[in-house]
């Protein structure tokens, strides 16, 4: 009993501290939206920037629309990606949702420049959105719709969430005029490069090559929570002169937080590579419902 309420407890605090970077980088978002951006006419891309577009519109809180609006995409997330996921992007996009209505009142830190506008709000929303994401929360459901239409259409993902964003930023010209919606698509350039700094892999994919005691269970365990197939590799270790099961998996950037927890939940002795992957073709890298 000592030791259940023990793994309780240690299985809060690691949720709660996991948890933690993702409502600060939500935070850090919002500031960037609430002074920045939206007092001088400038939107963000994805959900947030119809959510901001409605809100101009219609008056609603930002705050509401972005939780509103969002629903559908973390439900696909949940179906998709997995649980801990659609929970940490839940968290995410309501700790975005509560900053924008708690900093809406702000007086803006930049009035009237172009240049520093978009550069100043698209590295401080592309900062705040990339530290959710390196901790497995996403802020914005356009993210969730680019991965599951990659697997079904032959386009990468960062093709399709620039293809998606297009639209959103011909709705906000409708608002914000022409201007402002060119001002719009470059800070969000600026900030998906930002955000491809600080989250390591904005839309590209990983491999993994682990070294682990027991491989068959940790390939098992890979395949019955991320739908990933893996292969083996014999290596011989130079020092021991013994032969081991290398394990190689490619997975996509959303599965990044979810891999490592797997890991060191079956294995956490394993030596562990990671690369980055530019690109992925053929196969089976196909990925289907996580319940």
């Amino acid at each position: 009993m000592i030791a259940t309420n023990k793994k309780r407890k240690f299985h809060k605090a690691k949720l709660i501290l996991r948890a933690l970077p993702i409502i600060i980088g939500a935070f850090i978002t919002a500031y960037g939206l609430e002074t920045v951006l939206i007092p001088n006419n400038v939107s963000d891309g994805g959900v947030t920037g119809i959510s901001i577009v409605g809100s101009q519109l219609t008056g609603m809180p930002l705050g509401l629309l972005i939780a509103v609006l969002n629903i559908p995409f973390v439900y696909l997330g949940y179906k998709q990606i997995g649980k801990s996921f659609a929970i940490y992007s839940t968290i995410g996009i309501a700790s975005l949702a509560y900053a924008t209505t708690l900093m809406h009142h702000l007086p803006p830190i930049i009035v009237g420049d172009t240049l520093l506008i978009t550069v100043i709000g698209g590295i401080i929303i592309g900062f705040g959105m990339g530290v959710a994401l390196r901790n497995g929360g996403a802020l914005d459901g356009i993210d969730m719709l680019a991965v599951l239409l990659s697997r079904k259409l032959p386009f990468g993902t960062s093709d399709l969430i620039l293809f998606l964003n297009m639209f959103v930023f011909i709705i906000v010209s409708f608002v914000f005029g022409l201007q402002g919606a060119f001002l719009s698509g470059i800070a969000y350039y600026i900030a998906a490069k930002v955000i491809h700094l600080v989250e390591e892999g904005f839309s590209g994919s990983k491999t993994y090559k682990i070294i682990s005691r027991d491989p068959e269970l940790l390939v098992q365990t890979i395949y019955d929570r991320l739908g990933r197939n893996a292969t083996y590799n014999i290596v011989k270790g130079a020092y021991t002169n013994e032969d081991y099961k290398e394990i190689t998996c490619i997975i996509n950037r959303l599965e990044d937080s979810k891999m490592k927890e797997i890991i060191f939940e079956i294995d956490n002795n394993a030596f562990v590579a990671v690369y980055d992957v530019a690109e992925v073709r053929g196969g089976n890298f196909k990925k289907r419902d996580i319940h």
